[in-house]
């Protein structure tokens, strides 16, 4: 019996949620007196470092093309099945959200997607995850032979606990891909929101896009990633991919900065898993106010420069 954890990786290079994912499947495969298994795919040469992780065992895929539900979803089952792993683990990504579903069903499993903390076993399996955007948090029971489970981004810092293992290759009956990409836009260089543990995030309250530039320049100097409201993405100012709130990316970073956002219950549902919440806006009668750590009061264009320059300034000295 194992614990199997799907590691995705993005050219070559593995994921920080595929580090927690590994992290999270050594302690629950620990606490159930088994072992834990890593798989990923194509050339990856960083697939033996998850052994550091707690990975006892890590296989590797031959497959080296694009994103396709059908054929990751045979991957795994496939894997999970001649592993005899009783657990899958995987992130709780796009891609990851987007096939779990199919690998319960390949493998008759339970599913629980979106997990918070390492299920307790004493008592069959125990499942924890937030709901009712995040207000509550709620315990299932899995009773099924086989276990799939999605890891929510940022619920566990990773920890070395071992040291490289030497990959091994795994041969699985995999169909042939559908889908074909015809073009790929991607930011490099930027911390994914899902995966940030840092964001500096905007509102109306910007005035327009020509003074985003005060945003960068914080989180700049924060090393943080830039997000924003759905009202400022729907007009144009960002991508929608910096989009957070219940109908964008629900994030979960250790320092959410909120600036010029007035705070309303969708964007909050997006947001306030955030371990600690600042705001800042000029109306005090912002209901962000309400869910945040700090506040402070007052106009954005003289506040944000002033506490860019303060963070510059402390990063000089230290």
């Amino acid at each position: 019996m194992s614990v199997l954890v799907f590691v995705e990786n993005h050219n070559g290079k593995i994921k920080k949620s595929g580090f927690e994912a590994v992290y999270f499947g050594s302690l629950l495969a620990k606490n159930m007196g088994v072992s834990c298994h890593a798989l990923t795919y194509g050339q990856n040469p960083d697939a033996g470092t998850l052994g550091k992780y707690g990975a006892n065992e890590v296989y590797v895929a031959s497959y080296n093309g694009d994103f396709d539900t059908q054929v990751y979803t045979a991957m795994v089952s496939e894997a999970a099945q001649k592993l005899g792993a009783k657990v899958v683990v995987l992130a709780h990504t796009a891609n990851g959200k987007s096939f779990a579903g199919g690998v319960a069903v390949k493998l008759n499993a339970g599913i629980i997607t979106g997990v918070n903390a390492v299920p307790v076993v004493d008592n069959g399996l125990i499942v924890q995850k937030s709901v009712f955007s995040g207000k509550a948090i709620a315990h299932y029971k899995i009773t099924t032979d086989v276990a799939v489970m999605t890891l929510a981004g940022n619920s566990m810092q990773p920890v070395v606990t071992g040291s490289d293992v030497s990959p091994q290759d795994i041969a699985l009956n995999l169909p042939a891909a559908k889908v074909k990409v015809v073009e790929r836009k991607t930011s490099e260089g930027i911390v994914p929101l899902p995966e940030a543990e840092l964001v500096v995030s905007a509102g109306r309250g910007l005035k327009g896009p020509e003074n985003w530039s005060i945003i960068e320049e914080l989180a700049k100097a924060l090393q943080a990633t830039t997000a924003c409201s759905r009202p400022v993405a729907d007009t144009g100012w960002r991508p929608h991919h910096e989009h957070v709130g219940q109908t964008g990316v629900a994030i979960k970073p250790n320092l959410y900065i909120a600036i010029g956002i007035s705070g309303a219950i969708q964007h909050l549902a997006g947001v306030n898993n955030s371990k600690t919440i600042v705001v800042i806006n000029k109306d005090p009668e912002a209901p962000f106010f309400k869910a945040a750590d700090y506040g402070v009061v007052g106009d954005l264009f003289d506040i944000v420069p002033k506490l860019t320059k303060a963070v510059e300034t402390f990063k000089a000295h230290q």
